[in-house]
């Protein structure tokens, strides 16, 4: 099993599943396509994510997950420029996004377990950490990052708002699969954390909670904003105005 086969497989699923869709208020399409990198289990970069000032020593490293991982296969599922432009009004988090956050995490969902599934069909093993028995999230911080996964796989790097950006930006979705089969890792393009933040710091003005200063992002007050959503929009929340309407909301910005 290589990376071609996998991302034509994966391309395949994304072109045919329905989850993609909500057909309740007429989106034929949450997520455009996917793009994909491959970062090895024993990257020492994961070592780093257990540093308190990252992730924290709660974060498992690959093989917490899978006793003989051999690579970390993550992806990232951009929002469609449809889902991204409803949200970029000075507003409530709109209806697109909402219905993209969730309803689009159950084509995540499905997207991780075909890739694990996939893995299986072709000799290996395979975990989906977010969907196992020991995924926790502690104090705003789970013990799987899918982001900072993403990072070490070599999609992106941070932005002041926390999000990730991608060659495709940073407003979308992430999903990643612990794998035993050994496949050719993919290249980082980057040698720090924030290489391809620009530091507008037009999501400092984006904000409504005002999480977003010029020194970072309070997760704390992002949170108490987005529990506000819940409660007004339940069963589904968001916001996603820290990605939307800023120039890393589809591409690298510098």
């Amino acid at each position: 099993m290589d990376f071609d086969y996998l991302k034509k497989e994966v391309i395949a699923f994304y072109t045919e599943n329905k989850l993609n869709t909500v057909q309740e208020i007429g989106l034929p399409g949450i997520f455009a396509p996917p793009i994909i990198g491959i970062a090895h289990a024993e990257d020492p970069l994961f070592i780093e994510l257990k540093k308190p000032q990252v992730v924290g020593s709660h974060h498992l490293l690959p093989s917490g997950w899978l006793k003989n991982a051999r690579t970390v296969i993550s992806f990232f599922l951009p929002f469609t420029d449809r889902v991204r432009e409803s949200n970029t009004q000075n507003s409530l988090p709109s209806r697109e996004w909402l219905y993209g956050r969730i309803e689009g995490e159950k084509f995540n969902n499905a997207l991780r377990e075909f890739i694990a599934d996939l893995i299986c069909q072709n000799g290996g093993s395979a975990v989906v950490p977010v969907g196992d028995n020991k995924f926790q999230i502690k104090d705003l911080r789970s013990n799987w990052s899918e982001r900072h996964v993403a990072f070490v796989a070599g999609l992106g790097t941070f932005g002041l708002n926390d999000s990730l950006i991608t060659r495709e930006g940073c407003a979308g979705r992430f999903g990643s699969v612990v794998s035993s089969i050994p496949m050719e890792c993919s290249s980082r393009s980057y040698e720090n954390l924030q290489q391809y933040c620009s530091m507008c710091l037009q999501c400092v003005q984006r904000c409504p909670a005002g999480a977003i200063q010029e020194d970072g992002k309070d997760a704390q007050v992002c949170s108490r904003y987005i529990n506000e959503i819940k409660v007004r929009f339940s069963p589904r929340y968001g916001c996603g105005k820290c990605q939307t309407a800023v120039p890393c909301q589809g591409k690298i910005p510098v």
